[in-house]
């Protein structure tokens, strides 16, 4: 039978990955720092009242810790840093209110931007309700400097983000448009479903080819994709595009052949507002694409 310990644990898993992932962006690594608190919960030895705070905590100091680390990783990383993503097949209309609860992928962008403690105050407060003088434990600061660092991410957040409202059927019908437009290349349909301060990213982690730099505004972002649709992707063999959810956002998955028999793989996810599309995220960093089992 499993000791009272593990199933208090236990009862507190999926909260505490929710708060690691957003924190982290990487959902192998908050399931690293979630185990990681529950080796040193099973360690304890004095009665701990509130578990849920106690390994909320725990948690997070621990993800500050890999934070404060990975900086110094990230800034070495070749182009541009995008999350890790957990690909699933388009969902049926009863999974879409799990999905509305996931963290999506613009933000998580934005998040990236934030320094450490900026991010953790952020997602414990903003996010999860953790109280500020909690929030400073975890900091080892004052209440006052953790709801600062929190002050300070709520306006790069509200600063940075980009815009994503839709519905998931909303996104569906306008990255489906984007995509008949830019096979076509028609650029007026195209101009027609892009924000003008609309941002692409791509991820190749120096291993796939990508644009190194974020295409901004709807003429490049127009350009770019028509361009890669019509001429670059043209070389490519047994291709298959697939409608996907990645953090409750639409995308696509892009598989096939390359001419020298390497093979092609890269999801895109968008973000939508007022019925344009307004962030396009390219992940081909074949290290970050995590697939479910119906792949």
């Amino acid at each position: 039978m499993p000791s009272p310990s593990a199933v208090e644990f236990e009862a507190q898993r999926s909260y505490l990955t929710a708060v690691a992932y957003r924190m982290l962006g990487s959902r192998a690594e908050a399931e690293d720092a979630v185990q990681e608190a529950w080796l040193r919960y099973a360690q304890q030895t004095q009665e701990i009242h509130d578990v849920r705070g106690w390994l909320t905590t725990v948690t997070a100091r621990i993800c500050l810790d890999q934070l404060n680390s990975a900086r110094v990783r990230r800034t070495a990383y070749p182009g541009e840093w995008l999350p890790v993503y957990v690909v699933k097949p388009d969902a049926d209309p009863a999974d879409r209110a799990e999905l509305a609860d996931q963290i999506s992928i613009a933000l998580l962008v934005v998040l990236e931007k934030l320094t450490a403690e900026q991010r953790v105050a952020f997602v414990l407060h903003d996010a999860f309700g953790v109280p500020f003088d909690e929030v400073a434990t975890v900091l080892d600061s004052t209440p006052a400097a953790a709801r600062q660092h929190a002050s300070r991410a709520r306006k790069a957040v509200a600063d940075g983000q980009v815009r994503h409202t839709a519905g998931l059927a909303e996104q569906r019908r306008v990255l489906n448009a984007f995509l008949a437009a830019a096979q076509d290349g028609d650029m007026r349909t195209l101009a027609a479903v892009l924000a003008p301060d609309v941002v692409a990213i791509g991820d190749g982690g120096g291993v796939v080819r990508t644009a190194l730099r974020p295409v901004l505004g709807a003429d490049k972002v127009a350009r770019f994709f028509t361009g890669l649709l019509t001429y670059r992707l043209a070389e490519v063999t047994d291709i298959k595009v697939d409608p996907v959810v990645v953090n409750g956002s639409a995308g696509m998955m892009l598989r096939g052949t390359w001419p020298d028999g390497s093979p092609l793989l890269v999801v895109s996810v968008v973000a939508v507002a007022d019925g344009r599309i307004t962030g396009i995220y390219n992940q081909q960093n074949p290290d970050k694409l995590v697939l479910g089992s119906a792949f």
